[in-house]
């Protein structure tokens, strides 16, 4: 009976042993390791970090500040436009002599009687046109290349038309050298738009007409929004909406200051 009684309290206390070290279903025992008593399996690392871009001393700092001071502060509410205009180096986009002011808050001369927009008008506009991964994108006034820069880390592809031909072939020249692969441009008209690369999910307008091309809207994909800047000395802001059905929808936005919009008007 005694020695009944022995083996009995060993197998209890097996078993409690063996329920104070739980192992994970399916989950083999380490090696030397009885079964029982295995390890618990280790958590998995972390993914590896993505590359990071290339360090630009203080202007990293400057371009956060921007960001938190002149764009969230004002109403930008839309991540992925914050955080392109973190990504994208606006003081690569401006005259060398103006660098140290590219991230201040408003627009700066760029030549031939041209400026880059005001770092929250171009989130503004980026914003309006909703721009999703996949979409196709077209520009009008490509300016110094700011603009394309920024619409290119939301789209897949951009297309830019600039009618200042030394503006089209310096913007082409920044847009290769930092990298941005999937935005075309070329020197031309814009009131015509690009047919050839139609129909677009969004048309950002850096200029500003008089009234709004035909063609711009021709080439609106049915879904798409056309933000532009309309008249001539007192200009609104509006986005052009094409409804499923063809109809155009127009909100008026602000009231903004861009330079004319140049071309044949047609």
């Amino acid at each position: 009976m005694k020695r009944r009684a022995r083996d009995l309290a060993a197998a209890l206390l097996v078993a409690l042993g063996a329920a104070s070290t739980p192992r994970a279903a399916n989950e083999p025992p380490a090696p030397g390791v009885p079964p029982d008593t295995a390890a618990p399996p280790a958590d998995p690392l972390p993914p590896a970090p993505s590359p990071p871009r290339p360090a630009d001393g203080p202007f990293a700092t400057l371009r956060e500040r921007m960001v938190v001071e002149q764009l969230a502060a004002g109403g930008i509410r839309d991540e992925r436009v914050l955080a392109a205009m973190r990504r994208v180096p606006r003081h690569e986009f401006v005259p060398e002599a103006l660098r140290g002011r590219a991230y201040d808050d408003g627009p700066l001369p760029i030549g031939h009687e041209q400026t880059i927009s005001q770092p929250y008008i171009v989130a503004l506009m980026t914003q309006l046109a909703d721009v999703q991964p996949g979409d196709r994108v077209l520009e009008v006034g490509t300016g110094s290349g700011y603009q394309a820069a920024v619409l290119a880390e939301l789209a897949r592809e951009v297309w830019s038309i600039e009618i200042v031909e030394p503006l089209a072939r310096s913007a082409a020249e920044t847009l290769r050298r930092l990298g941005y692969a999937n935005v075309h441009t070329r020197h031309g008209d814009g009131w015509g738009g690009w047919p050839e690369a139609a129909p677009f999910d969004a048309i950002v307008v850096t200029a500003a007409p008089r009234r709004v091309p035909t063609a711009l809207l021709e080439q609106l994909a049915p879904g798409g929004s056309l933000v532009v800047p309309v008249g001539r000395w007192w200009q609104t802001l509006e986005v052009h909406h094409k409804r499923p059905d063809g109809r155009i929808d127009v909100r008026r936005v602000a009231d903004v200051r861009f330079v004319p919009m140049t071309g044949a008007e047609r």
